[in-house]
């Protein structure tokens, strides 16, 4: 049973499937022990001199209504126990991946997706198993097994003291080996939870390792983890059985001393007392007890594998959400329009030593196309971060229209931005749901409206399925300009007030860079833009360029403007002429 803050909630929710299945197992227990007694009088009724065919018709007529009684039963516990259990398992997937689209950045530069995905298989599935199968054998082995052990007392308690004692030192033991199952156990889910992240990491960075002919290398990494796991759960099942063997040993020789001794009490019947249905009847309800023992054997078992399923369960929903709304939001804010202020804004990711931005300051008025150029470590991407609250920040740092960013409600914040980032992630789906991502419906007009804006409608058309073309994990059927102009689409379809733009051109030419850029200024007057580039060609044309070095503002201004004032926009600029002179371009080209 599993009584932790997350889980015992559910106790109550499905109280009522619980309390009818167990009423309904516990019934069942009652009747199918019926059965062993009324055969046991047919049997006594064929020693009789004069046979009573009457009284063995209705005892065959009794069995059969008990057998339909009890059939009916276990179609009953089993829909509402089993069937409380899957739901329990179902709302339990979704809190979970709830709780995990709201952790921040921090966690998941820490945690890795096979560890995840193991808390969504595996663990579930032990949580899944305390609440049915677990409850179900705790329950019978209970019931059932006292009901048995009743009914022997009542034929033969000195038979009964001779079955039982063994028994009851058997389940002593099961309860001292529990911790040791559970940590087993854990050790084998650790060991899945690194393949499964291995193996994951592998298939995504397939081409990577091909390209560096690593494929041997992997297979005897993946093999030598392989084994681990191989050991860790050989060791859990060599535990289990060595367990299952003493109960069928210890369970056999009860039932060679039951038959033995109660073949002597039926022999002396008269001193003893004990008849041939009796002692049948009697055998019945011991072979009726090693289902109990067993279930009770199984439930310490399911409960040790659940206990630290939970606890690993519990880690993560009690993980707490860094990154959420304040207590002080400023409410019913009018519709943003996209003017960004920065003030002396210091930023240190949780994690780092050092700050990547320091004294930041700059105004980016609404409908204004701003380019943030830098070298690489610059801190342009940390600062579209800050801008879609990815991290927390200190107040009066960061302004949209004038409001405290860390006062405004992160929902608002985000559905104001349209983001394209550097890693131009593509989901396993359509290219149509790929670029409408942001809706739950959309028109199919501004979809392809959307896709030649960002130049990439003619590539689409080339498909065999057109825009109802499924690409493949992150996108890997596609080549790397198409993702990232077909991630620039799927920004522009959600028509933002602010469209920031992280790197997003780099992996295409420069005349198609050309023409994205003269799309997005005829289609975004009045709406705030911002590329984040290391290109001078991406930027030049912009309304404002903000050059960051080692997390500074060292120049703000105009293309013609930098080229006057900022020694290192123009050392900038001559890097790049040269790079295209030797690519064997114009020395303007791309500039």
């Amino acid at each position: 049973m599993l009584f932790g803050k997350h889980f015992r909630k559910y106790y109550l929710k499905y109280a009522l499937f619980f309390l009818t299945g167990v009423f309904v197992l516990i019934a069942v227990d009652w009747f199918q022990l019926e059965i062993p007694k009324i055969i046991g009088s047919i049997i006594d009724n064929l020693y009789e001199d004069v046979i009573d065919e009457q009284m063995i018709l209705d005892g065959i007529k009794r069995i059969a209504v008990l057998a339909g009684i009890i059939g009916l039963g276990r179609f009953l516990w089993r829909y509402t126990i089993f069937g409380a259990s899957r739901r329990i398992e179902y709302q339990l997937q979704n809190v979970m991946f709830r709780h995990g689209t709201k952790l921040s950045q921090s966690f998941y530069a820490k945690e890795k997706v096979g560890g995840l995905m193991s808390y969504f298989i595996n663990d579930l599935q032990a949580i899944r198993m305390a609440f049915g199968p677990g409850l179900l054998m705790l329950v019978d082995g209970l019931f059932l097994g006292g009901f048995a052990i009743y009914r022997m007392a009542n034929l033969n308690g000195r038979l009964t003291l001779i079955a039982a004692v063994p028994m009851l030192l058997l389940t002593a033991v099961m309860v001292f080996i529990r911790k040791s199952m559970s940590a087993k156990f854990k050790l084998r889910q650790k060991a899945f939870e690194e393949l499964s992240d291995f193996t994951q990491e592998n298939f995504s960075g397939i081409t990577v390792i091909k390209a560096f002919v690593r494929e041997a290398k992997e297979y005897l990494l993946f093999r030598q983890r392989n084994d681990e796991l191989y050991n860790k759960h050989m060791g859990f099942v060599k535990y289990m059985v060595f367990v299952n063997i003493i109960i069928s040993i210890a369970l056999n020789v009860v039932i060679l001393t039951i038959i033995v001794y109660g073949s002597i009490l039926v022999i002396y019947r008269d001193a003893f007392g004990l008849t041939a249905g009796q002692l049948t009847e009697y055998i019945s309800y011991f072979f009726t007890l090693i289902w109990p023992t067993m279930a009770l054997s199984r439930f310490i078992q399911i409960q040790s594998q659940a206990k630290a399923s939970a606890e690993r369960i519990e880690a993560f929903l009690d993980h707490e959400i860094e990154v959420k709304d304040g207590q002080d939001l400023l409410r019913n804010v009018d519709d943003l329009r996209g003017s960004i202020q920065v003030k002396d804004l210091t930023f240190q990711y949780p994690d780092g030593d050092v700050p990547v931005l320091k004294g930041v300051s700059f105004d980016i008025k609404a409908g204004e196309m701003v380019g943030i150029l830098g070298r690489t470590g610059s801190g342009k991407s940390s600062l579209v971060d800050l801008f879609l609250r990815i991290y927390n920040l200190n107040e009066d740092q960061v302004f949209i229209d004038g409001h405290d960013i860390m006062k405004l409600p992160i929902q608002t914040v985000r559905e104001t931005i349209g983001y394209v980032p550097q890693d131009n992630f593509l989901f396993s789906e359509t290219i149509y749901s790929n670029i409408g991502f942001a809706y739950q419906d959309i028109d199919e007009q501004k979809i392809e409206e959307a896709a030649r804006l960002s130049d990439v409608y003619d590539n689409i058309m080339e498909f065999k399925e057109k825009f109802n073309t499924v690409l493949g994990e992150r996108g890997v059927t596609v080549s790397g300009g198409q993702k990232q102009r077909i991630s620039i689409a799927r920004a522009l379809a959600k028509n933002p007030e602010i469209l920031i733009l992280d790197d997003s051109v780099s992996a295409v030419d420069t005349k198609t860079e050309e023409a994205i850029i003269s799309n997005l200024h005829r289609v975004r007057k009045g709406r705030t833009t911002i590329f984040i580039a290391h290109r001078i060609s991406t930027v030049k044309r912009m309304d404002k360029i903000i050059l960051l070095d080692d997390g500074k503002v060292v120049a703000v201004g105009s293309h013609k403007e930098l080229l006057k004032t900022s020694t290192l926009y123009q050392d900038m600029v001559r890097r790049q002429q040269l790079e295209n002179l030797v690519q064997g371009g114009s020395s303007n080209e791309g500039l």
